[in-house]
């Protein structure tokens, strides 16, 4: 039988933990992006040596468990004289391991807007920025959003393995009250809900975003003029 008042007696532990879980988990999954969007990028360099280095920068953080990779920054960093506080070396971990996941997605998606367009805008003298911006990024979101959705809920999930550097997400407070009450089940179960609706909400949002990204690329494509200087040749019989 579950004893709600464990939980209610304990809530500001939980609190607690909610929060930093939030702090953390919405820190990696930006700072992720952002080093997945530029190896994402180096993955498609025409210049074989930055494609090899991305592609070995993908493939050793996806076949490396996140516990390896978080012990490596966190008890590995200090012997070359660096040394990050807990929740310092969590995030930057966590960064790093989403990275190598969001990199493949968007190198994906990026592949999958039609080749034509790209060809069609290099022809008419598109620098490769203005590709990127006008035709590429706005078109590409159809193709990462729905397994971006999966990443980001298992970056969530994995936050909690930063319990084990006692970093105070809502794993570590969840041991400490479960310490305190000798109630496992209630601490627990409870930190399964918490999680669960953590994850459903990020799953809501990004079917939100899924609706919405159609029009947006409309909306993108007819506020940039490269965009509807292109859609206006490619109109043409």
């Amino acid at each position: 039988m579950i004893d709600p008042q464990v939980i209610i007696d304990h809530w500001p532990y939980f609190a607690a933990g909610i929060w930093m879980t939030i702090q953390v988990s919405l820190a990696a999954i930006v700072l992720g992006f952002m080093i997945a969007f530029a190896v994402a990028l180096l993955r498609t360099s025409r210049f074989r040596l930055l494609r090899g280095v991305a592609s070995a920068y993908v493939e050793m953080l996806r076949n490396v468990p996140f516990i390896i990779l978080l012990f490596i920054f966190f008890y590995g960093l200090p012997f070359s004289g660096i040394r990050l506080p807990e929740q310092v070396a969590g995030t930057i971990a966590l960064s790093f391991f989403a990275s190598a996941y969001y990199a493949e997605i968007i190198r994906g998606a990026m592949a999958s807007v039609p080749r034509g367009q790209v060809e069609a805008a290099r022809a008419m003298g598109f620098t490769y920025g203005q590709i990127l911006r006008d035709i590429i990024v706005p078109q590409m979101w159809k193709f990462a959003l729905p397994p971006m959705a999966g990443i980001t809920t298992m970056t969530v999930k994995e936050s909690s393995i930063l319990s084990t550097i006692t970093v105070a997400e809502l794993t570590y407070q969840g041991i400490i009250v479960q310490g305190m009450t000798f109630a496992p089940f209630e601490v627990f179960f409870a930190i399964a809900a918490l999680y669960w609706i953590f994850t459903a909400v990020l799953v809501r949002l990004f079917r939100i975003a899924e609706c919405r990204v159609g029009s947006a690329e409309l909306a993108a494509a007819a506020r940039s003029p490269v965009a509807s200087k292109y859609l206006t040749l490619e109109a043409r019989p």
